[in-house]
């Protein structure tokens, strides 16, 4: 299960996207728990990921405490870490230097029987930083305040014979944005358009997003599973703020006010699938089928039909050595939601997610590291209809083991956000060096 969780301080030095790179299990698992610290140097040239780029000298602490209990039918993981980062550009213009993020993982594994197992993870985090507050939007921006998000997986596997299984799926994730107030001008002049909302995160994104499922899997070859499987996802947006203007008011000319939940929605998925082992250390999924969203908030809005896919392909060619390479393709939130000339405000975005690892020793006592990610979404409804945004992340790490308490690091992160939305996109470039030590 601990490979499914990748820690807050690598998502944040950049050998983790987005999309959590995967990772086998390589952990001492004689230790119950564990106990680390990473301090870096670093170089920033635009923490405020805007056009006009605000470059950065800083320093990053972050320690973590993880603990796991594998019981007989049961295995129990934790771990929580922590993240400092203090830059010296915003102590020079008087400003708080420091962002701090938290990051809690629990996961809990448990055989009912040897034909019923269930999983459960939960992944808490506050941050406000851009590769962590992304996650399930389109957000590439780092965002003042103590953002949170919560995902909750459960998974329910039951064996009914040999060859026909079930998988129970249910996810719930919460979002929740500090930066909140809309303002406003609403002319009383009749006939006469009202200024753009200036909308704030919390009225756009903050929502709680919950998804059930139900997968039939039927084991047609030793090596490859079927799969036929039905979603039903309901995103209900709960920041209750003025976030646009819609059709103008009959005879006045006023327009409507739209709040945050007009921005709710359903979704029915549909798809099929397969699973297949290649060799034992080349595994691939795949499932493709169709998204059907329902905006049933927004007269407004055109309920649509849409492409969903989610495939992946694992290759660990030796210990410690792997390369993945998946893909995505589904509807996502979005902070944009300006309205066009008839009043159509934009929903959300369709997006096509590509990304790839790669994790390779060069020597008995140096890893390195390359993670790659890209995202290609269109706006959905809107001023921005069916224009695009684009954002490309490659992050770079090379690490070196002193031994089993002490290594050492040194890395690159280059993200680029290009957007039809003005006053968004961004360049930014991150270097780092460091030591950690673990116990």
């Amino acid at each position: 299960m601990k490979k499914l969780f990748v820690s807050l301080g690598l998502a944040a030095a950049g050998t983790a996207s987005i999309h959590a790179a995967y990772a086998p299990d390589s952990s001492d698992n004689s230790k119950m728990w564990s106990l680390s610290g990473t301090l870096r140097g670093f170089y920033d040239d635009n923490y405020t990921t805007t056009p006009t780029r605000h470059g950065s000298t800083g320093v990053e602490a972050s320690p973590s405490f993880s603990l796991n209990m594998p019981l007989q039918q049961t295995e129990i993981g934790l771990r929580y870490t922590y993240g400092l980062y203090y830059y010296q550009t915003r102590e020079n213009h008087g400003q708080h230097p420091i962002d701090q993020t938290h990051q809690l993982d629990f996961w809990l594994d448990h055989a009912f029987t040897p034909r019923w197992e269930t999983r459960f993870e939960d992944t808490f985090t506050v941050s406000q930083d851009p590769a962590l507050t992304a996650v399930g939007t389109a957000v590439a921006q780092r965002v003042s305040g103590n953002n949170v998000a919560n995902t909750v997986n459960a998974l329910l596997h039951t064996d009914w014979t040999r060859e026909i299984a079930t998988a129970l799926i249910y996810q719930n994730s919460f979002y929740f944005y500090e930066n909140s107030g809309a303002g406003a001008v609403i002319p009383a002049v009749p006939f006469v358009s009202p200024q753009s909302v200036n909308a704030s995160y919390a009225g756009l994104l903050n929502r709680i997003d919950q998804t059930v499922g139900l997968e039939l899997q039927w084991m047609v070859l030793p090596t490859t599973t079927a799969i036929i499987g039905y979603k039903f996802e309901q995103v209900n947006f709960n920041g209750n703020e003025l976030v646009a203007f819609s059709q103008p008011f009959p005879y006045t000319g006023l327009a409507t006010p739209v709040n945050s939940q007009g921005r709710d929605n359903r979704s029915h998925y549909i798809y099929v699938g397969a699973k297949h082992d290649f060799l034992d250390n080349l595994k691939g999924n795949v499932n493709v089928g169709v998204q059907y969203t329902d905006y049933y908030n927004d007269p407004m809005a055109q309920n649509s039909w849409g492409p969903y896919a989610d495939a992946s392909l694992i290759y660990t060619y030796t210990s410690g050595s792997y390369a993945q390479l998946g893909v995505t393709q589904m509807r996502n939130a979005t902070d944009t939601v300006q309205e066009d000339s008839n009043g159509h405000i934009t929903q959300d975005q369709e997006s096509t997610v590509v990304y790839a690892s790669v994790n390779q020793p060069l020597t008995p006592k140096l890893m390195a590291s390359l993670v790659g990610h890209f995202q290609y979404s269109t706006y959905h409804d809107g001023q921005f209809n069916s224009q695009s945004a684009k954002f490309y992340n490659l992050g770079l790490n090379l690490a070196y083991t002193f031994n089993r308490h002490l290594s050492s690091d040194i890395g690159y992160n280059y993200d680029w956000y290009t957007t039809a939305v003005p006053g968004q996109g961004y360049t930014r470039n991150r270097v780092y060096l460091g030591v950690t030590a673990t116990y």
